[in-house]
């Protein structure tokens, strides 16, 4: 009768854990959605007027204010332009709130898969600042239909990791042949990205470093 009794208390246990578990995904979002809403206001901008702005459906907007989305890295962007605030300054409220971020391996909560013009996905790990430096880890993914951007460029410091495939990487004038283990750390500014894919699936971890303001 014990075993019985301590296997149904284990199994409550577990509920709970998996109930904290969900809260913290969400708690992200939520504050995310917090200080856009506040910032929107502050400009005493519609839902719509933002939107327009940022180049979002209202629709959309409004699920990021309430935290039902998890908005891309590229929304939250245009979200920080329109709102004229840094990107770092939407995240404050979850940085008051917890030193740590964490996502189960293939459950990340901010997960992004573009149209089927570029093709490739990618999983926003978190952000984080302290002492006015950003910090944005990522991980892309590319499948054998996805489009090459060896041309992105952006703010701060990438250090990227090769986790499975293998891709000809351009960085300004250079290019390097990469796979699992190899890694590259380099100035974003700097026209950079995939320019062939040699075997994929290609996944790497991106890590994207810069002062507190907008990454690009």
């Amino acid at each position: 009768m014990r075993k019985q009794g301590s296997a149904r208390g284990r199994g409550a246990a577990t509920k709970r854990d998996k109930a904290t578990e969900n809260r913290s995904d969400k708690s992200l979002e939520s504050a995310l959605g917090q200080v856009v809403r506040e910032f929107r206001k502050r400009l005493g901008l519609g839902i719509s007027e933002l939107g327009k702005r940022a180049k979002l459906s209202s629709g959309m907007v409004s699920k990021i204010e309430n935290g039902a989305i998890s908005p891309s890295l590229a929304s939250i962007r245009a979200l920080a332009r329109a709102l004229q605030v840094p990107v770092t300054s939407l995240f404050r409220e979850f940085d008051e709130v917890t030193d740590a971020t964490f996502v189960r391996a293939g459950e990340g909560s901010l997960v992004h898969r573009y149209g089927s013009g570029i093709g490739h996905e990618y999983r926003v790990l978190g952000m984080t600042t302290a002492k006015g430096i950003a910090v944005e880890p990522y991980l892309m993914t590319y499948s054998d239909s996805s489009q090459v951007l060896p041309f992105l460029h952006r703010s701060g410091t990438q250090f990227i990791f090769i986790l499975e495939g293998e891709v000809l990487y351009r960085h300004g004038s250079k290019t390097f042949l990469m796979s699992e283990g190899d890694s590259l750390l380099f100035q974003a500014d700097v026209p950079h990205g995939p320019e062939k894919l040699l075997r994929t699936p290609l996944r790497y971890l991106s890590v994207l470093s810069f002062l507190g303001g907008f990454g690009g």
